[in-house]
């Protein structure tokens, strides 16, 4: 059966379990109900949290103030070693909202840590957002919904940006570069509907890596 690793909070497993719906043979294995590591897994989930605690941030904090007080550090630091470990071994990953950060926190890069205009309540489940976006992009949304309060700064290495938000070129999507499937988004595709074509390619390559490595 095809495994994804992810660290899920309670609040998000409805809008994932509807997600995965379609692809009935894909078992979640969630790291904050005991589930440890990612050995016999066949891809990566990141989901929305709290911001990266400081610890694991890649600069400095001059005002720890407009950071998350609920910060989960054995959650980023479990989440960054998956992340260390999926891409040595090539496995698929669908990294979202928070997830996006930890992606290019994981792998070298830094943080806008407060931004305006990306949380009105308006936007957290309606696909408001116009988005500018690469020509290369392989999924592409003519506008996503939003719901976060930081955004890439310093891309990692070997990440390319797939789309920006039209209205102020925050980073909406990336794709790591050399790696079957790794993309980021800012937006949360698990709380729309428009979306299904994002996590059918996900599932269908999830099956694949686990075919391959199981």
């Amino acid at each position: 059966m095809p495994k994804v690793a992810t660290w899920m909070r309670a609040c998000d497993e409805p809008f994932f379990a509807r997600a995965f719906a379609p692809f009935s043979g894909l078992q979640v294995c969630n790291a904050a109900l005991d589930f440890a590591g990612i050995d016999d897994v066949g891809g990566l989930l990141l989901t929305g949290g709290p911001d990266v605690a400081p610890d694991f941030l890649l600069q400095p904090v001059p005002d720890p103030s407009i950071l998350d007080i609920d910060a989960d550090p054995a959650r980023d630091r479990w989440e960054i070693e998956a992340v260390k470990q999926a891409v040595a071994r090539g496995l698929p990953i669908l990294a979202i909202c928070k997830g996006m950060q930890v992606l290019n926190v994981a792998l070298g890069g830094t943080l806008l840590l407060d931004i305006p205009l990306h949380n009105s309540p308006e936007m957290k489940n309606a696909d408001l957002q116009p988005l500018r976006l690469d020509a290369f992009a392989a999924h592409r949304f003519e506008s996503v919904n939003s719901s976060h309060h930081q955004a890439l700064d310093r891309l990692a290495d070997g990440l390319s940006v797939e789309a920006w938000s039209a209205s102020d070129d925050i980073i909406e999507q990336v794709r790591l570069r050399a790696h079957p499937f790794a993309v980021g988004v800012q937006y949360h595709p698990e709380r729309g509907t428009i979306y299904g074509a994002l996590f059918a390619d996900f599932a269908s390559r999830v099956a694949q890596a686990s075919s391959l490595h199981g």
